[in-house]
């Protein structure tokens, strides 16, 4: 009896600290939802270590194809795998009650911040961070890739690149493909498995 009202204790101190933490990440974190998977990351698979980096990475490619927020995609992600049913809710709320906070006292002024010219060079100023922490996320997601030498992974990231970067091809057909592209080299290797 006592063991199990210290895993309750556990899991409730658990929750609260994710919700605690998206709330924090969501409340400081400007630029949409790669940059909140940035801090996501450092704080539960660098700190917390409550997550694996190629769970995290499978969580983002997750995410990002599914329709909805990145942000609140990962949340529910992270929440589930953190938390269960409660964990997930938790970290939904965590994650949408800053912008839903901000952008409500925000539409109550639109008119004197659209027209104030401070506040579109601290916005500009905020684009230039954004795309630098993106740029990290990019910079050591892509590392992890490298480092498998896996060629196949290396070539689909690289296309992958050049035919949203130069052809403008859609987002979609780039998750489409990656995913059937692992679909088919998973069919290959439990063939090759089998054949042993």
């Amino acid at each position: 009896m006592e063991k199990r009202k210290e895993n309750v204790h556990v899991n409730l101190k658990t929750v609260g600290q994710l919700f605690f933490n998206m709330l924090y990440i969501s409340a400081f974190t400007f630029g949409g939802g790669f940059v909140i998977v940035t801090f996501m990351k450092k704080i539960f698979v660098d700190r917390l270590h409550w997550l694996e980096e190629e769970e995290m990475l499978d969580m983002t490619a997750l995410a990002q194809s599914s329709p909805g927020a990145i942000a609140v995609n990962a949340a529910i992600l992270v929440g589930w795998k953190v938390g269960g049913a409660v964990g997930m809710a938790v970290a939904v709320l965590g994650t949408i009650i800053p912008p839903l906070v901000i952008l409500s006292v925000l539409s109550f002024f639109y008119g004197a911040f659209a027209a104030n010219r401070y506040v579109k060079l601290v916005l500009m100023g905020m684009q230039a961070g954004v795309a630098a922490v993106i740029l990290d996320v990019v910079c050591s997601m892509g590392l992890k890739l490298v480092k498998q030498r896996n060629l196949l992974f290396i070539a689909v990231m690289c296309l992958a690149f050049v035919a949203v970067f130069f052809f403008k091809v859609n987002v979609v057909v780039i998750i489409l493909s990656a995913v059937l592209i692992g679909i088919l080299v998973e069919m290959l290797n439990h063939r090759k498995a089998v054949s042993r």
